[in-house]
């Protein structure tokens, strides 16, 4: 606690050269005393026990500095469980020039967020701009950024584990105490917890949130959750990659423009531990920070997002749209833009069902790759957020299996990737093979596995399944106005020409715009638009386009 009663976030360096400690520290505090704590540790050991003290106390941890050549405890092994208890403290790497390489390969292990080299002279160009940029990032997330919260809850369990993603997703910093260690059941003891009504959120200000909802948590993180206006120009139903784009250059180019997301921004893209081809990020970026920096950059232009609203009706009234939430509220929009991603499909084989959450899970948060440690995971899918995960879990897994139904991977991921996790050697590729059987007590147990080119079924141990198969549109809400294709997808522009509903529900004499569905003035861009391309750079390029095209309608109305 600071003398004049205030909580200053935390800077932390960590060096085993005390020398080497004390200039670092020295050099930290000459620029960011006034806004920052600057703690320094000489080992791993130490900075984790003093990292734990200061979740205890729900302190922010703004930014941690590690040496690389640490003895005992590595700079990469300590930004690795720090993870664990600041997942949105921004982390760099101090590295010798021979040691670049390493610090390289950590961008993929501990989603690192720059290294730097020993020693820097003048730190005012060598290593006050860089840290500078960082900070400016990690304070620019906001209020949900700078809010420390403390999670207590049961290891195996769904509910605790969406709580978890959705404040991973949300980029609220927070300390995990699950309530079979002794941490978690003192905390518990502490604050007055039932163990039967668990997962629970204490607050910085001890707020004590009990098995709290999706919009309970969005109110606590301090995340719009109500449209301040009636009327919009644009409303933009989901806020992953496409849905970002189009709020971003919607807001840019004037509109008045309302960004509705059911639960927190990025989609599935943004739960990706790594888009390594994504245009600008040679090094690769990871899911929730491309989400970060488009949300923040939409903000900055002027649009409103809403959190934790599901949209579930639109009628066309006149030349305007009613867009309906979930809790019966409505908007006007002049057009809408339909962005609303796809979610996985479920697997419906014996005890699946049953232990999701329990060690079965759809998609992966990127706290998960460190509580699999050591354990054998399994991943079932084929495709690019399969082979992501895959690489990601490799680091701290014993041995992660890919399980795909087809003969190889070439199909549906970029060669880049497939490369990767063949060259990856604790990362087993078992193709025309796939999950039959899940068995458990209190968590997974056992899968069963077919493989349909010897036609065998074996059982094996598992303790952690995660599903990244197939993907089901979000569009049963709809009407039937909208067309879609067999399989859900909303069908737009040429394509209308040939589905059999189009001339019965399309009203004007022009032919609907390439991003355009066969309801005037709705528009569709990412994953839910029928024959899109299921890539983050195509899903941010319709974003874009949209917002031209709805332009033209708008001018045109």
């Amino acid at each position: 606690m600071d003398t004049d009663g205030s909580r200053r976030p935390v800077i932390m360096a960590v060096d085993d050269d005390p020398q080497v400690s004390r200039a670092v520290a020295r050099d930290l505090r000459r620029r960011y005393a006034q806004q920052y704590r600057v703690i320094r540790a000489e080992s791993g050991d130490e900075a984790i026990m003093a990292l734990r003290e200061l979740a205890m106390r729900g302190d922010s941890v703004a930014l941690l500095m590690a040496d690389y050549r640490m003895p005992v405890m590595s700079g990469i092994a300590f930004l690795e469980q720090a993870l664990t208890l600041y997942p949105t403290a921004r982390r760099v790497l101090l590295t010798a020039y021979a040691d670049t390489e390493a610090a390289i390969d950590a961008i993929n292990v501990v989603d690192l967020d720059h290294y730097l080299l020993k020693p820097w002279s003048p730190p005012e160009e060598l290593l006050y701009p860089v840290l500078d940029d960082l900070l400016d990032e990690w304070e620019g997330a906001g209020p949900a950024q700078l809010v420390e919260l403390r999670v207590v809850g049961h290891r195996w369990s769904a509910a605790t584990a969406a709580v978890r993603n959705f404040l991973v997703r949300a980029q609220a910093a927070y300390a995990w105490f699950p309530i079979d260690e002794p941490a978690g059941e003192q905390l518990a003891a502490a604050v007055g917890l039932d163990p039967a009504k668990l997962p629970a959120v204490i607050t910085a200000a001890g707020e004590v949130l009990v098995e709290p909802t999706e919009a309970d948590l969005a109110r606590c993180l301090g995340l719009a959750t109500v449209p301040v206006r009636t009327v919009y120009d644009l409303v933009v139903a989901g806020a992953g990659p496409a849905g970002l784009a189009a709020a971003v250059y919607g807001a840019s180019e004037g509109l008045k423009t309302l960004l509705v997301e059911r639960s927190t921004a990025g989609g599935q893209a943004g739960q990706s531990s790594r888009i390594e081809n994504y245009l600008g990020f040679p090094d690769g970026v990871t899911g929730a920070q491309l989400t970060e920096r488009a949300r923040r950059q939409a903000a900055k232009f002027g649009a409103e997002m809403v959190t934790t609203r599901t949209v579930t009706g639109l009628e066309r009234n006149g030349a305007a749209h009613t867009v309906s939430f979930a809790d019966g509220s409505s908007v006007a929009a002049h057009a809408v833009l339909l962005a609303t991603g796809v979610s996985y499909t479920t697997l419906d084989i014996p005890g699946v069902e049953e232990l999701t959450g329990f060690g079965v899970y759809y998609g992966a948060s990127p706290h998960q790759a460190v509580e699999c440690g050591g354990n054998d995971v399994f991943i079932v899918g084929g495709a690019n957020s399969a082979g992501q995960a895959a690489i990601h879990f490799a680091h701290r897994a014993r041995l992660v299996t890919m399980l795909v139904r087809g003969p190889n991977l070439a199909a549906s991921m970029s060669q880049y990737l497939a490369d990767r996790i063949a060259a990856t050697a604790n990362i087993r590729v078992k193709t025309r093979t796939e999950v039959i059987g899940a068995s458990g007590t209190t968590h997974l147990e056992q899968l069963t596995l077919a493989d349909h080119g010897t036609g065998v079924a074996e059982t094996v141990p598992a303790q952690w399944l995660f599903l990244f198969i197939g993907a089901q549109p979000r569009t049963d809400w709809l009407g039937p106005d909208v067309c879609r294709d067999r399989h859900g997808f909303i069908v737009t522009g040429p394509d209308l020409i040939d589905h059999p509903d189009f001339r019965r529900s399309w009203p004007l004499p022009r032919s609907p715009y390439h991003l355009e569905s066969s309801a005037p003035g709705v528009f569709v861009a990412g994953d839910s638009r029928a024959n899109s391309g299921k890539r983050v750079a195509s899903a941010v390029g319709e974003g874009a386009m949209a917002v031209m095209l709805i332009n033209r309608y708008l001018a045109q109305s």
